[in-house]
Formats: structure tokens, sequence, C-alpha cells
């Protein structure tokens, strides 16, 4: 882009900006990636007038963490590929971890100093939810490589920056565990730098992915050698690496959060059980001798209320009970009443209540939850855990009809609006990368995507006859 172009387009940006920022009607909009972006900032509540990202890791910790982290192995490839360039042509090289927090920088050490003043430096947070648009955030939230240019920028304070930046996946666990990104001054980062950012990204992801093989081989190998302990095969993380020749259990296998527990019981997928035993850097499933409990379904999703199965009977459920049953379902290896005290009610929650609760919703499913921890001892159906599994398979059309909307869209349980917010988000994200113009108006029919700007404005450019156009125009307005 000229520079004739590039003012156009700031003068343009400026207009856009100074209305976002007053609430009034934008006259020119910027480019879709940079538009909603900003509609997710503001609703996420930035101050377009903030002046820094804020500040959330100790600097005393930062070296602890760093240690533990999966990236720190491939930083000098990082620093090899990227770092010459930030040096050289007066811009800071960052990585940070899978929700935006700063874990190394280098560079130019006059644009660190002035990094420094917008917190573009270690500890500091730069998701979107913290800063609003910007080249790390907006890469974390759209799962893919994106170039932020100057005005682009919602904080008014960060126009003097441009940046490029990429998210980088873990093919263990599947998930985003940090992000890439080279930033400096407006004019001086050219926006093809994206490029050479998403390409060092993905080599930082072929390497992890050649560490794993190469730990599946080990894991592989000594479970080979003793051959009187037939199971399935899990890495760390739960994927299956070998003994489930059908592909039954899929990929991988939900852990929970207490996995170290030996002879701990796993629900599977298919509703039958298996114990899980640690077994040198992964787990062996193997067939549980218990007899099974009737099955467990739930209902979770949507503006009905709750409802639940239990064998034959099926049971309206009150929205505390509900949401229990729902955290159960989500830590399969089980909660302590503290646990759970702090997951519903945050730290004003009484343990207490909740051994309460758990004991009137034991009288209506006996021994489907086990104590110490409590869990889920039976096997569980539930519609949110398929709507999981399907954003797994990439399969939109069967996406959209399994999501009726929300999850327990009444709860305001910290942990389950996390788990709202992260199912609603992937949904979204899946139905606008994948689905069909049909799936987009299903979920437009939903309590969350009903109003969706984004989704709305993609049925609006159907043909002006289409039905959903006209309807998605009408909502618009």
């Amino acid at each position: 882009m000229s520079y004739a172009h590039l003012d156009a387009y700031s003068r343009l940006l400026r207009g856009a900006h100074e209305a976002a920022a007053s609430g009034r009607a934008w006259p020119d909009s910027p480019r879709h990636l940079i538009k909603a972006s900003w509609h997710r900032s503001l609703s996420a509540g930035i101050d377009p007038e903030g002046k820094s990202a804020p500040l959330v890791y100790d600097l005393s910790r930062i070296r602890d963490i760093r240690k533990t982290h999966p990236l720190l192995p491939l930083l000098p490839l990082l620093a090899e590929t990227l770092s010459g360039l930030a040096c050289d042509t007066g811009h800071v090289m960052i990585v940070t971890d899978g929700d935006g927090r700063v874990l190394w920088r280098e560079g130019n050490h006059s644009v660190m100093r002035r990094a420094d003043q917008v917190g573009l430096a270690a500890g500091h947070q730069w998701s979107e939810e913290s800063v609003g648009t910007n080249g790390i955030g907006t890469a974390l939230a759209t799962g893919r490589p994106v170039h932020v240019y100057s005005e682009e920028h919602l904080m008014r304070v960060l126009h003097i920056w441009s940046c490029s930046a990429a998210p980088i996946t873990d093919p263990d666990s599947g998930r985003v565990i940090g992000c890439v990104d080279v930033s400096g001054t407006a004019r001086s980062l050219h926006p093809a730098t994206v490029a050479l950012v998403s390409a060092t990204a993905k080599l930082a992801e072929t390497q992890l992915a050649l560490r794993m093989h190469e730990r599946d081989q080990r894991l592989r190998r000594r479970h080979e050698s003793l051959r009187g302990r037939p199971g399935i095969l899990l890495s760390s993380t739960g994927r299956v690496i070998s003994g489930d020749p059908s592909g039954g259990l899929g990929p991988r296998v939900h852990l929970g959060e207490h996995a170290h527990f030996s002879g701990q019981r796993l629900i599977l997928r298919d509703g039958t059980s298996a114990l899980l035993e640690p077994f040198a850097d992964g787990f062996l499933l193997r067939p549980s001798p218990a007899a099974e409990p009737p099955a467990l379904s739930l209902s979770f999703l949507g503006e009905s209320p709750p409802s639940a199965t239990f064998g034959d009977h099926d049971r309206p459920l009150s929205l505390r009970h509900a949401e229990i049953l729902a955290l159960l379902a989500l830590h399969p290896h089980g909660l302590t009443a503290e646990q759970l005290s702090f997951h519903l009610y945050g730290d004003d929650g009484n343990p207490v209540t909740i051994r309460a609760e758990i004991h009137r919703l034991r009288a209506q499913l006996g021994d489907a939850i086990a104590a110490k921890p409590y869990r889920l001892v039976c096997p569980i159906s539930a519609d949110f855990l398929r709507v999981r599994t399907l954003l797994a398979a990439n399969d939109p059309v069967a996406l959209v009809r399994a999501y009726p909307g929300p999850l327990l869209l009444r709860s305001e349980s910290p942990e389950i609006r996390r788990e709202r917010d992260e199912l609603e988000a992937q949904v979204r994200a899946c139905l606008l990368r994948r689905g069909s113009p049909e799936d987009l108006w299903t979920y437009a029919q939903t309590s969350s995507g009903r109003d969706d700007y984004e989704v709305l404005e993609r049925l609006a450019a159907l043909p002006p006859t289409d039905r959903r156009s006209a309807a998605a125009r009408s909502r618009l307005a």
C-alpha cells in the first residue's frame, strides 16, 4: 500500500474511530476484520482513551512462568527467525502465552523503551478484552494471523504502532498456547510482515509436532515392552496414541483437572466406563469391572428450562442443581465442596451450602454422584459436551442442529459463564468460517445469534429476494 493510500485509509479510520469512541454511527467503516474486532472490544468495555495494557504477572515470577511454558525450547528458533528483523529495522518481537500475556521480548532498544510506555512488555496482557483491537489480541480472538495498522487499534495511544501477529497451536493438546508478534511504528512496519510472522508460527507448530511424535514413540515402545498391561494408551493431554483401532474414542479423551489420581473412573463418549491409570508420561485406559449404573442425560443449552434424564425418568432441574451437574460433567474427576462453591459463587461461596445442595440432588439421582470428591460415576451425555465434540470435528451442519443457544443462559456462576462464553465464541467462529447461509440463518434464531451483527451482515448480502436477506436487513436496521 502506497503512502497516499495509507494517508487516505488513516483519514477514514480517524473518522470511524471518533464515531466509535463517542457511540455514534460510523460514517465509513474499516475493513471487516477490524470492524468486528472493534465491536468485540467495545462490548468488552474497552476505553478508547486507555493508556496501557494491564500488568497481570508479578515480574518476580516471570522467570518461573517461562520455565514451564511449552514455547521455551522454541524461543531460539523464534528469535533466530524474527529478532534479527526486529533489531535491524527498529521493531520489537513479542512472544505471549495463549491468553495474550507477554512472556518474552527482543528487539531494538529504543523501540522497546517506547513499548514500555504502553505496556508492550513482559507481564502485561494484550488480549482484546484487556486493550481492545491489537495484533496479538485479535490474532488470538480470530485464530489466524493478522496485521493491525496504526489507527485500526481501538485505543488511541496505540495509533503510532502497527503489528503483525500469529497464534501458535499445540498439536498435542489442540489448544492455542501462544502468539508471536512483531510490532513497530506505523509507517515502518510493512503489512507483508504478517506473512513472515505466520510462517514463523507454522515453523514452531512443526517443531512442536516433531517433539510430540518423538514422545509418542517413546511411550509406545515402553508400553509394548510391558505385554501384561493391555489398554488404550493416552498422552498426558488425553490424546489417543494406540489401542483404539476402531477410532471409537475419537482423537482424544477429556481427562478433566485431576487426571493424576490413579484408578479414577472415566465415562467415555460411548457411555462405557474405564479406569484411568498413570503410565510413564501418559495414561492407560483399562475396562472398568463395575456394573454400569443408569445413564444420565443433561439438556442445558438454549432457552428451555434445564432438565435431566436418569435411566427412564425425566426430571426438571432448578438452576442451581443444573449448574452443579454441569460443573461435575466438565470436571469428570470430581470437585470438592470448596471448589464447587468457588466455581458457583466466587470468593463469597460457602461449602456448607454446596453440601446441602448435593444432598438434595443425590436424593433425585441416587448413586450417580459419588463423594470425596463429588463426581459423576454413571454414563453421561450432555448437549453441551456433544457440541464440544462437533466443534473438534469441524462439522457446521451437525453443530448448528445441536446448538439451540447458550449454556444455562440465566446462570451467573463464574465458571459456567466462562464455559458459556467460550462455547458460544467457538460455535460462532466455526459457523462464520465454514457454515452455509442456512447454517447461519439457523444460528440467527438463537438468543445470542438474533442480533449478531457479523452474522446478519453475511445474511443480508444474500440476494434481495431471499427471505433470510430481508429478515437480516430488517434486524440490522
